[in-house]
């Protein structure tokens, strides 16, 4: 199997035409359908549905795209890495990061991490920390920033615990329930949750360690301007980093709720696949993480 008719049906797949696929490859349609066509045979099924209007995967051809991209990665991870333990710090790094993290610690580590290995490039994607994890067992991210996840299997992860972070009651501005005092006056108030689904989150969490019943849940979120959006345009209650609530944009529209139980205090980690904390790129960014955190916390431990 060879890996030029791998990433041809990567590109067939991804672009949903042969013609695109071949242009974006830099090869002949033609030469691109044998490649393909070689693929097929070799394997006995058929990879791809050809249509007037274009090309899509069966269902073995999903199959195939899916195990082709990961060996993709695996291939430039294994390039980057000996160029790194050669010396040469090039290749690129990719951070998965909550947007609490986004707002505190991704600016000045990619300042500093940036002055230091300037042909690094680094992409970050903000999302939710379940779908981050998704992803970096996929191998799609190489370091993943948000809170520890309790129900994290040990060893799975090599984790380096940076700050703590408290997530803090808000709802709109001139919301009466800016008025509670106690979890208990926002147990009947619908909460915005932030997952896929009321049966995990933050929210629930805060009420649980508190022995009451989670709220209920007024809307599904997956991202903190989702939250935002809903809490300032409604009745909902949420919970959102304290750095985020204090924030001159947010605070013109949001009141924190100064509740007896205070806020969720959770701690801030960065997790990488054991085999990508020795990749000298991920270790050097740790280190400038780790930095940063001890910037904003003036040396507190997390």
């Amino acid at each position: 199997m060879k890996l030029t008719s791998l990433r041809a049906l990567v590109a067939a797949i991804e672009e949903g035409s042969l013609r695109s696929a071949a242009r974006r490859l830099g090869v002949s349609q033609p030469a691109l359908t044998k490649l393909i066509r070689e693929l097929e045979a070799e394997l006995g099924t058929t990879l791809l549905l050809r249509s007037t209007t274009g090309v899509a995967a069966t269902a073995q051809g999903v199959v195939l795209y899916e195990r082709a991209c990961t060996a993709e990665r695996e291939l430039q991870q294994a390039v980057d890495q000996i160029r790194q333990l050669d010396g040469r710090m090039t290749g690129s790094l990719t951070i998965g990061a909550v947007p609490l993290a986004v707002m505190l610690l991704v600016p000045e580590t990619l300042r500093t991490f940036g002055q230091a290995f300037p042909e690094i490039q680094l992409r970050v994607s903000e999302e939710l920390y379940i779908a981050q994890l998704t992803r970096l067992r996929k191998g799609e991210v190489d370091i993943a920033l948000g809170p520890l996840p309790p129900e994290l299997p040990p060893g799975e992860f090599a984790v380096e615990t940076l700050m703590p972070a408290a997530m803090v009651v808000v709802v709109r501005k001139g919301n009466p329930l800016a008025k509670a005092r106690r979890l208990a006056d926002l147990g009947q108030a619908p909460w915005v949750y932030t997952g896929a689904t009321s049966d995990s989150g933050y929210a629930r969490t805060l009420f649980e360690q508190h022995g009451l019943p989670p709220p209920p849940a007024g809307a599904l979120v997956n991202s903190t301007l989702g939250l935002l959006s809903i809490v300032t345009s409604g009745n909902c209650v949420g919970l959102l980093p304290q750095q985020i609530a204090a924030h001159p944009f947010a605070a013109q529209y949001v009141d924190v709720v100064p509740v007896a139980e205070g806020p969720l205090m959770l701690t801030l980690c960065a997790l990488a696949r054991t085999e990508m904390h020795r990749k000298p790129s991920v270790r050097h960014f740790m280190a400038h993480l780790h930095r940063a955190a001890h910037h904003l916390t003036g040396g507190l431990p997390a």
